[in-house]
């Protein structure tokens, strides 16, 4: 029942046909969706590794958070959801800080039988995103690449069926125009802090939402903003 729930919600994402957030006549960039409140979580349910990860999901929360500019636990969810209702095989990250997001991957990788490509500039986080890896059981399922994503995403290959953006916010146009090729048709590009950080993604802001071959809406579940673009068939 929740792979058919997770599709569902996911094949609602793209209803309506066209951008919810186009430029208007005048406007200085694409406009912001109020917040949308989260609802009500289900229950997840706990296998026994799956419960070994939420508690050191849990864990980063209360003692990892400071500094470490992790998306919230409703977006994490939204990222696991996306995940495995797009059955992916391949994910790419731009940002792995402590893990913590690349961990909310990895609770749906281990079913779809895919693996996370996550890329981290600071040497310090990517020794800690490996610990908190390790702690969750899921490192075999994480190849982390350090050092400067822009130049290191040349060494990927497709296809790629999920990127998510949550790096360098001028950066997101440049990972966008290097990564697009390589995903595959129908997979997605997300990004993360397109509401409290809006003013530094124009470029990218205005790419994803005047290309004809990419369908992009906005919404806001932990109060950060995201941008969900599918890449048409």
């Amino acid at each position: 029942m929740t792979r058919w729930l997770a599709a569902a919600l996911a094949a609602s994402l793209w209803v309506g046909g066209t951008a919810l957030c186009a430029e208007g006549p005048g406007s200085k960039g694409p406009a912001r969706p109020p917040r949308i409140a989260p609802t009500a979580a289900a229950p997840l349910p706990k296998d026994d590794a799956e419960k070994k990860i939420l508690d050191v999901l849990a864990d980063l929360r209360q003692n990892q958070s400071r500094g470490m500019m992790n998306v919230p636990p409703e977006d994490g969810r939204l990222l696991r959801l996306l995940t495995e209702a797009l059955g992916a095989k391949h994910v790419v990250e731009i940002g792995t800080s402590n893990g913590y997001s690349g961990i909310w991957f990895c609770l749906a990788l281990r079913t779809t039988g895919g693996k996370l490509t996550t890329h981290e500039i600071d040497a310090t986080r990517a020794n800690l995103a490996r610990e908190n890896f390790k702690r969750a059981g899921v490192e075999e399922l994480v190849t982390l690449v350090e050092g400067d994503a822009h130049e290191k995403v040349a060494e990927l290959k497709g296809p790629i069926d999920l990127v998510f953006l949550d790096a360098d916010k001028p950066g997101y146009a440049d990972y966008l125009t290097k990564l697009l090729p390589l995903v595959r048709p129908g997979g997605l590009i997300l990004a993360h802090n397109t509401n409290s950080q809006s003013g530094d993604m124009q470029d990218f802001l205005k790419a994803v939402t005047t290309d004809p071959n990419l369908e992009t809406l906005f919404t806001s579940v932990g109060g950060q903003g995201f941008s969900f673009t599918l890449k048409k068939r």
